[in-house]
């Protein structure tokens, strides 16, 4: 799957853009050039334009069939989903949904509570999720998206910034490569990105993420880390 997004939607963190520009040896690609190379590989994709705030494209091909791709629309609301939620049944109970509801359509649901309810902590919403998942939300009425990825990391997921310095995600790294250079890193395991919160974990939401240059035969320019909890022990019980 692949999403992008203008800047005027998101621009993404300075530390995802930075080693881009810092190698040369890395050329990037406007953000047209990588939606031709994602139909060029998935001719039998779909896509679909977002006035004039960018694109959403999705294939079933080599589509692994533990980590299933869909895209749904609810309210102006759009998303890519890849993978599974272990919990979906009593998600649906929680948010009063019907059977028929499935893991695009809760996490819609899930992000307008969020949205409508403020300030309803993103925590709360994304960590009850359970199972192997990525996502991608775009609010047309808002011009702003939500991403977000599982605690564990189970689905491949990648971000960067293009030569045009557009905002792109997509669970083929070697796609995103091609367009952002060195401008690429996972996304970071128990995180979500939000226009309006930017990249924090919800795993630990207390917990700072840093970035981290990553080395020049690596793939990535950066990598992302959740700063690690300090246990600071208590001198009153000894």
């Amino acid at each position: 799957m692949l999403a992008i997004f203008n800047s005027s939607v998101a621009s993404g963190p300075e530390e995802l853009r930075i080693p881009g520009d810092r190698s040369p040896n890395y050329p990037k690609k406007d953000s047209s050039d990588l939606l031709s190379s994602f139909f060029n590989a998935f001719p039998l994709a779909i896509s679909l334009k977002m006035d004039g705030m960018g694109d959403m494209a999705y294939t079933h091909q080599k589509q692994d069939l533990l980590r299933p791709r869909s895209f749904t629309a609810k309210d102006d609301i759009f998303c890519l989903f890849e993978g599974t939620l272990d919990n979906l049944p009593s998600l649906r109970q929680q948010y009063g949904l019907s059977k028929s509801i499935n893991e695009g359509l809760l996490v819609i649901e899930a992000y307008k509570t969020l949205r409508d309810r403020a300030p309803y902590p993103a925590s709360h919403v994304v960590g009850h999720l359970d199972g192997q998942f990525a996502f991608i939300i775009l609010d047309r009425a808002t011009a702003s998206i939500f991403v977000a990825t599982d605690s564990h990391g189970k689905i491949p997921f990648y971000w960067g910034i293009t030569a045009d310095g557009s905002l792109a995600f997509s669970d083929d790294a070697e796609l995103l490569k091609g367009a952002c250079g060195k401008s690429l890193a996972s996304f970071p395991q128990g995180c979500f990105f939000s226009s309006a919160l930017n990249l924090r974990s919800y795993e630990h939401p207390k917990n700072k993420v840093t970035a981290v240059p990553a080395m020049e035969e690596e793939l990535c320019g950066t990598t992302f880390k959740v700063a690690a909890t300090v246990n600071t022990p208590d001198i009153w019980s000894h």
